[in-house]
């Protein structure tokens, strides 16, 4: 056994190309120290969304049975990380009368604001998955970041929300519940990443986080330390993958190979003489320059960075991401990818892999893991964070019988 049940997260990222599960336990100090890891073959998801139920319970199952088998723990929750294109996020405002007499602002009055910011009219298709607070604002005066225990007769916060539709959600948590687990919390995909490969001084200073999965690339945007921005674009690795197939006339499991060993966003970066040989369709032998390899993965990246670059111009926060880009997942991985990134958004740019997990071999010190890190991170703080709130609603429950106990006696 690896300890208490309460002191052991479980991590599942559901992508379109892996099933990546990852058992965390939290040592004395509060870190996280990796017990185990599972990966699968994600089969039944197209672009993050469930297209196949039963493959898509299979492949979770071995990801978790592999854990679970692993550290010797009985796992019965996760939390999950989900994305896809039909992720979206809206700003969204709120404002309540700070309730006490004295005019100091409590647990309650925070909840009450950021619950008033809550109340937006959101289809019946779509489910709130995040109320991510940006700021609070006291009687006119903005940039607060913690208005506990302040003074003020006006408590108004600006809070980003993401939704997700209704059934793909269901279809996330179904295939989950099936397996024989239980959903703890749905977690944006991206925004667990933000946890595992950015630092809090690049939030600050305004970065934006582009995570190249196998069907989607996420991209997520900070200003000033709060989320401005999330975009799932339905286009990551497995374009590139089918476009090798195609234009090399090879299986996808060699096309992949290929794009991973000798592949390379930018041509310029090799020679027009390398020739390189492959098993195509029917064990058929060829050859072919490795600059076309390279023109081909170079074009359809271009295209992905060029959507994101648009996004990210419609955003109009351009002038104000002032760290960068930080490039993390699968697609990361490919020779000449941060130059490209830098040519077309004209920005400084780097591979964000993660480095948070406490572990003995590095294994997850990878891009492609930066999820599965991220989600033991955001599970560690979330559970942090409840149990501060129930300490501090069983302190008011308990000054609360104090004052009616006093004014019963006086």
């Amino acid at each position: 056994m690896i300890g208490r049940r309460e002191d052991v997260i479980v991590a599942l990222d559901v992508g379109t190309t892996k099933i990546c599960a990852l058992a965390g336990k939290i040592n004395d100090e509060g870190e996280i120290e990796l017990e185990s890891m599972g990966l699968a073959p994600s089969l039944g998801l197209r672009k993050g969304v469930v297209i196949n139920l039963d493959e898509t319970i299979d492949s979770i199952s071995k990801a978790l049975g592999s854990v679970e088998k692993s550290c010797q723990e009985n796992i019965n929750r996760v939390f999950a990380g989900i994305a896809g294109s039909h992720i979206q996020g809206l700003n969204s405002r709120g404002a309540i009368a700070v309730s006490r007499s004295d005019h100091e602002i409590t647990h309650k009055d925070i909840n009450r604001v950021i619950n008033a910011a809550k109340v937006v009219a959101i289809p019946p298709d779509r489910q709130l998955i995040h109320v991510l607070p940006q700021e609070f604002i006291i009687d006119e005066q903005n940039g607060i970041k913690i208005p506990l225990g302040m003074a003020g007769v006006r408590l108004e916060a600006e809070v980003y929300l993401v939704t997700g539709a209704v059934t793909s959600i269901q279809n996330i948590m179904k295939s989950i519940s099936r397996s024989g687990f239980e959903v703890e919390e749905i977690v944006l995909g991206p925004l667990a990443a933000s946890e595992a490969v950015l630092s809090e001084d690049e939030k600050k200073l305004g970065v934006v986080l582009i995570d190249i999965g196998g069907g989607t690339t996420d991209i997520v945007i900070y200003v000033d330390g709060n989320i401005k921005h999330v975009k799932i674009i339905p286009a990551g690795g497995e374009l590139v993958t089918n476009d090798i197939a195609v234009g090399l006339r090879t299986p996808s499991t060699l096309a992949e190979s290929l794009k991973k060993k000798e592949g390379s966003t930018l041509r310029s970066l090799d020679k027009d003489d390398e020739i390189t040989t492959l098993i195509g369709l029917g064990d058929r032998q060829g050859k072919f320059p490795r600059r076309l390899l390279c023109e081909i993965i170079e074009a359809r990246m271009e295209e992905i960075f060029n959507l994101v670059k648009t996004e990210i111009m419609k955003t109009g926060l351009v002038d104000l991401i002032a760290a960068g880009v930080v490039l993390t997942g699968g697609g990361s991985l490919l020779k000449g990818v941060t130059q490209m990134a830098e040519e077309i958004f004209n920005l400084p740019a780097r591979i964000g892999a993660p480095h948070s997990l406490i572990e003995k071999e590095k294994k997850t010190r990878n891009p492609m893991f930066s999820v599965g890190v991220g989600l033991l991170q955001y599970a560690l703080k979330s559970r942090q964070l409840r149990k501060t709130a129930l300490k501090g609603n069983i302190f008011s429950r308990t000054v609360g019988r104090f004052r009616e106990k006093a004014e019963e006696m006086f």
